[in-house]
């Protein structure tokens, strides 16, 4: 299922019809679920959101209720969601933080979709790829968009001193051409800790769609205080980022 997770129904259009095609290219159910705290306020925002449902030709779609951003990971789990498409109505960075928190636990790839984005484009996607090794996860997702959208795939692997990224990168490749998948590989100018910010310019410099990042391991002081590499990143980006966070059960803390 591919879930559309909406806040303001004025101004969800573009994120309905991005998430209700993204779902229908990957053969999945399509849900749209509304954040309301209480009854009559679900009932406002279901018939606003039926309505553009309806303009935009999306039908046999289910409309559920969230009470607060917190049920996010519980929601996602009972209705065994693969995919999902968060509003983000304001880029601070407070709104961002307070979404990026209610994900963390989530063991699916998602989306903080800005109100000010055009429809999700998936002819081209960008995979920066750096030396940690959670970021083959990545590839999965990224076939998934090769096999079902046919997506063109670009590697932007990191410029390091070392194998490690380049390792990820051939394991990657590995994957795309058991399905045959287009593919293309360049080296980024920066290391491991600059490709994912070098992959916003490379990202408008190539017309690629989206982009997509692992999210950090975990919240270091700095991270605290500053906000996480993924804050600034979704801030800054001009096109949407799928955020894949890391399993902490499967990898070391260090490399």
């Amino acid at each position: 299922m591919v879930v559309c997770l909406i806040q303001e129904t004025k101004t969800s259009i573009t994120l309905l019809k991005s998430s209700s095609k993204l779902a229908q290219s990957l053969e999945k159910e399509f849900c749209v679920a509304c954040i309301a705290s209480s009854d009559k306020n679900f009932e406002d925002k279901k018939s606003a959101t039926r309505y553009s449902l309806s303009e935009s030709g999306i039908e046999n779609c289910s409309i559920s209720q969230l009470a607060d951003y917190k049920e996010i990971y519980t929601f996602c789990e009972d209705n065994e969601v693969s995919f999902l498409f968060i509003q983000l109505t304001e880029n601070k960075s407070r709104k961002i933080q307070q979404l990026l928190n209610a994900c963390r636990e989530l063991r699916i790839p998602y989306i903080l979709f800005k109100d000010s984005f055009g429809q999700l484009r998936t002819e081209k996607i960008l995979l920066p790829v750096n030396f940690l090794e959670e970021e083959v996860e990545k590839a999965q997702f990224a076939s998934a968009f090769g096999r079902f959208c046919k997506s063109e795939i670009t590697i932007l692997q990191a410029n390091d001193y070392g194998t490690k990224a380049g390792t990820n990168t051939a394991r990657m490749k590995e994957l795309f051409d058991k399905f045959a998948l287009n593919v293309r590989i360049e080296k980024a100018t920066g290391d491991s800790f600059k490709v994912d910010k070098e992959a916003l310019n490379k990202a408008v410099e190539i017309n690629a769609g989206l982009i997509i990042i692992s999210a950090s391991r975990d919240y270091g002081l700095d991270d605290i205080l500053f906000g996480p590499k993924e804050q600034h990143l979704i801030r800054k980006s001009k096109v949407p980022l799928l955020i894949v966070n890391p399993r902490g059960d499967l990898y070391a803390l260090c490399d």
